[in-house]
């Protein structure tokens, strides 16, 4: 039985996570160390409840009707949410495709969990953070290559309406000209929905 380890739900959104009525389900497990990071918690394994995909139905499914009234549905966070493929899969099994399911993702994920994962989706929502690769490494610990291959597939294999990169500025890590580089960049890949924003750090 698949189990995963949830440290955050949050129903009723509007606006934030996806089109309609959201619920947001935060995964623990991260393969990035953003330096800001808003849910360090993600980072510890040992926090959180554990789930299988039917008591997470079963806790969410008081608010189908908001779903199915609105387009909404539930988008995995965390974390990386696609670390947890198989669950989000089984999951996509219970509630069936009346739901909307999005992943607010980095993509720093094996290019075939993307591919894997593609079907299973309605929607993504990707945190890049930057497309200066020094940058990138610079503030997630990582090289951007991999998830700038997901990012391109992903464009390639969907409608542009379906996927929306969040580009922030990023205090003493990128500068306004960094960012409208970045911007400029997403732009000539494809990408459509560009959510540009402050960090605000405290």
């Amino acid at each position: 039985m698949t189990t995963a380890k949830i440290f955050g739900l949050s129903r009723h959104r509007l606006t934030t996570d996806g089109e309609g009525v959201t619920t947001l389900v935060t995964f623990n497990g991260c393969p990035l160390r953003c330096k800001y990071c808003i849910n360090k918690t993600s980072w510890e394994m040992s926090k959180g409840r554990d789930y299988t995909p039917e008591a997470l139905y079963e806790e969410v499914k008081i608010d189908q009707l908001y779903f199915l009234a609105t387009h909404g549905g539930i988008t995995f966070g965390g974390g990386e949410p696609l670390l947890q493929k198989d669950f989000i899969k089984e999951f996509r099994a219970l509630c069936g495709p009346q739901w909307s399911l999005v992943v607010e993702t980095s993509l720093h994920v094996p290019f075939d969990t993307v591919q894997e994962m593609n079907d299973v989706l309605d929607g993504y929502i990707v945190d890049i953070k930057d497309m200066i690769p020094e940058i990138y490494l610079a503030y997630t610990g990582k090289e951007l290559d991999l998830a700038l291959k997901n990012l391109e597939w992903i464009l390639q294999h969907n409608d542009a309406e379906r996927v929306m990169v969040r580009v922030p500025h990023i205090p003493e890590y990128n500068s306004e000209e960094d960012v409208a580089k970045t911007v400029e960049r997403l732009r000539e890949m494809g990408v459509e929905k560009i959510d540009e924003f402050d960090y605000v750090i405290r």
